[in-house]
């Protein structure tokens, strides 16, 4: 059920190929607003690229899913306007040449220019400075972010913030427009245990707000529902592991989650074409079981290939090794050539 802070999360056989294969496919989800939702997985299998799918930021290539009532692929730009991202290295990285105080004003800026009513740009300026200040302060606060206790303050550059700082101001940046859908790319990377701890209790303070949260991790911590991603041609896993794996805990009953469809069992041809011939022991490069190449009679011991008296001559041979060409469907360099294929918010 969707909410007014919220967005309810729904895909169906939701697929994405890329120039190399399939990134991801066969995705189910069925998750309720305000969910806190971990897409865990090893790297290059099409985490961010489905965290991107869902919100808009790149097309489908088969099935379809719901944000917020919106249906994709054909309501992309309305899911944009009720999404955003947060932290996603290579898409919209913190400007390091700007200060904290200077990188909010930015985001307000961008956000009043291209998400807000057209009304809110005919404004006086004071009403619209006002508005921005006041929206920044209840961004800073919901991710627990004071500039006062930066080293600099609010002049403090982005270039010296600490990794979970960092994470705090991509995060409020990304709520300065109150997405009903968050979605943030690889939060467990370059944090200590600890660190880790406080940016999951940052994200289910968000969720408890309304906000739907989709997070891409390494590992997830418990309590989370987990939707697991596997690298290509392993069986895919479900948001209910078997134990003695750690169980997933839903929000409110929590959604219904399968990803991925299992690898199809390799055919004895492909492991033939892929292993070549059995070697024959013979040195003149023929399979016809014997060493000394005639097409018939007692094999004599020789190994020259020449009747018995002559001396052998030694002629070099040139062996030539053809490449083995990767049938499989899924690559895990997928995922980076549909960024580039697709396109980046």
């Amino acid at each position: 059920m969707d909410s007014p802070h919220g967005a309810a999360v729904k895909a169906e056989g939701f697929g994405l190929k890329g120039p190399r294969g399939w990134v991801f496919r066969g995705v189910d989800l069925d998750a309720a607003a305000g969910a806190l939702i971990a897409l865990e997985g090893p790297s290059g299998s099409g985490r961010t690229c489905l965290l991107l799918a869902l919100t808009g930021r790149m097309k489908p290539t088969e099935g379809h899913a719901e944000i917020g009532r919106h249906r994709l692929p054909k309501k992309m730009a309305a899911v944009r306007r009720i999404s955003a991202l947060g932290p996603v290295p290579g898409v919209n990285d913190l400007d390091q040449a700007l200060t904290v105080a200077e990188q909010l004003r930015e985001g307000a800026l961008l956000q009043r220019r291209y998400d807000g009513p057209v009304r809110a740009l005919l404004s006086p300026r004071g009403e619209r400075r006002a508005s921005a200040e006041a929206r920044i302060a209840a961004a800073l606060a919901a991710v627990g972010l004071d500039p006062a206790t930066l080293p600099k303050g609010p002049r403090t550059s982005v270039r010296d913030l600490e990794r979970l700082e960092s994470v705090r101001l991509s995060l409020a940046v990304a709520l300065l427009g109150n997405p009903r859908l968050l979605a943030v790319d690889d939060l467990d990377l370059k944090l200590s245990g600890a660190e880790r701890a406080e940016a999951w209790a940052l994200l289910r303070s968000l969720a408890d707000r309304g906000t739907t949260v989709l997070a891409v991790c390494s590992e997830a911590p418990e309590g989370v529902t987990v939707l697991r991603t596997v690298a290509a041609g392993e069986p895919a896993t479900t948001g209910a592991p078997a134990a003695p794996a750690r169980p997933a805990v839903a929000r409110d009953a929590g959604p219904k989650i399968t990803w991925g469809r299992p690898a199809a069992p390799a055919s004895p041809t492909d492991a033939d074409a892929a292993t070549g011939p059995a070697p024959d022991n013979d040195t003149d490069g023929k399979t016809d079981g014997k060493t000394d190449g005639k097409p018939g009679g007692k094999p004599d011991g020789n190994t020259d290939g020449k009747p018995d008296g002559e001396k052998p001559t030694t002629e070099p041979t040139a062996k030539t090794t053809e490449p083995t060409t990767n049938t499989t469907d899924e690559d895990p360099k997928g995922a980076d050539d549909a960024l580039a294929e697709t396109g980046r918010a």
